[in-house]
């Protein structure tokens, strides 16, 4: 190393603590940013150059810098998305809150060609504004550049790969493994575009049952993990709980339903539209197993569960599956434990004693 790299190199050691303190203030900056925005990322990271990385820079190309100001990447921050195009959701705000050296940065997602796959990434050489962070007894901060590098997740696996292979670019590869490397970068992208439109597809799904459900059009609307929490929403089981809750002065204590929607596959529902059909035709019946089960009993609180729970009982009675249907019951709801026969055999008794009997075998 020649004599103006050794002092680049010193002026680094001495300069360090600035770059820890702009470390600090980009990652800080970023996680804001991002969170404010809404959108989740994979990770945001930042790291600064080693001494010895520093120097074997230097012996490659200290020529080319006047001083440390000239070098971009002593640090470099690095935000991953989970999907590719997410990286211009916070390239838009990372050209909003730093400022960029639009000569230097470089969207090497545009430089490949069109039958060329390879490293894709958006790289911004930054400095911190003064709008951002001002310390009148350390403008260094203000000064010196770092980069920030954008990518997807699946963008940063091909990136780590190929760095740990030791090699700088495409045209260091040994022949023999440039097609393989391409091959793998091809496969990524694809992929990358693929977990995209699954997310595309979803949310456009989502939206659907959410219209039809706003709409009840059940009957339309499959029953799965997401319609049933969307249905859920609209406090189907409200009006019956809270006729039992009026009846004996009880307050209603909220409490999850999801576990059901493996009650109700398991049962034999279809869409939303069975479900509607339950309440309809059992919940009468399921107002009176309720009401037969808080008689006489010195309680101020139910469970938002206890319509649904009786709406099933009813359910299974009215379709003729007896004391082993309730005890199937009582071990999906609660797990398989002793007490689960005894509990279904009083609900079974009880139901048979106010006449939901005529089916029960």
């Amino acid at each position: 190393m020649d004599l103006h790299s050794e002092m680049i190199l010193d002026e680094y050691r001495e300069k360090k603590k600035f770059f820890e303190i702009i470390s600090k203030i980009v990652v800080e900056k970023l996680n804001a940013f991002i969170q404010q925005s809404g959108l989740l990322v994979n990770s945001i990271s930042a790291r600064i150059k080693t001494s010895q990385s520093l120097a074997g820079k230097l012996e490659r190309k200290g020529s080319k810098y006047r001083s440390l100001l000239d070098i971009t990447d002593i640090l470099g921050a690095r935000v991953v998305t989970y999907f590719n195009d997410e990286v211009d959701v916070v390239a838009d705000l990372v050209t909003k809150n730093f400022e960029i050296d639009w000569e230097n940065s470089v969207d090497k997602r545009k430089l490949l060609d069109p039958d060329r796959f390879g490293y894709l990434s958006l790289h911004y050489i930054c400095k911190i504004p003064e709008s951002m962070y001002k310390d009148p007894e350390r403008p260094e901060i203000n000064q010196y550049r770092f980069e920030i590098q954008l990518r997807s997740a699946l963008q940063d696996v091909w990136a780590t790969i190929f760095h740990d292979t030791g090699y700088k670019s495409d045209f260091d590869v040994p022949r023999d493994y440039v097609r393989s490397m391409n091959r793998l970068a091809g496969l990524l992208e694809v992929a990358d575009n693929e977990f995209k439109n699954i997310r595309d597809g979803l949310k456009s799904y989502r939206e659907k049952i959410h219209k039809a459900i706003f709409e009840k059009r059940y009957s339309e609307v499959q029953l799965d993990a997401d319609s049933f929490k969307c249905y859920l929403e609209t406090k189907p089981f409200d009006v019956l709980n809270q006729r039992i809750a009026k009846t004996y002065h009880l307050e209603i204590q909220e409490a999850s339903s999801t576990s059901y929607l493996f009650i109700f596959t398991k049962m034999g529902f279809k869409t939303i539209a069975d479900i509607e059909q339950l309440i309809q035709s059992c919940s009468e019946d399921a107002f009176a197993l309720a009401a037969s089960q808080f008689a006489g009993k010195d309680l101020d609180i139910m469970s938002s569960t206890v319509a649904l729970r009786n709406l099933c009982y009813v359910h299974i009675l009215h379709q003729g599956k007896g004391l082993e249907g309730l005890i199937w019951l009582q071990d999906i709801v609660y797990g398989q434990r002793p007490s689960n026969k005894d509990t279904a055999l009083r609900i079974f008794n009880k139901a048979k004693s106010i006449g939901i009997g005529k089916t029960i075998s």
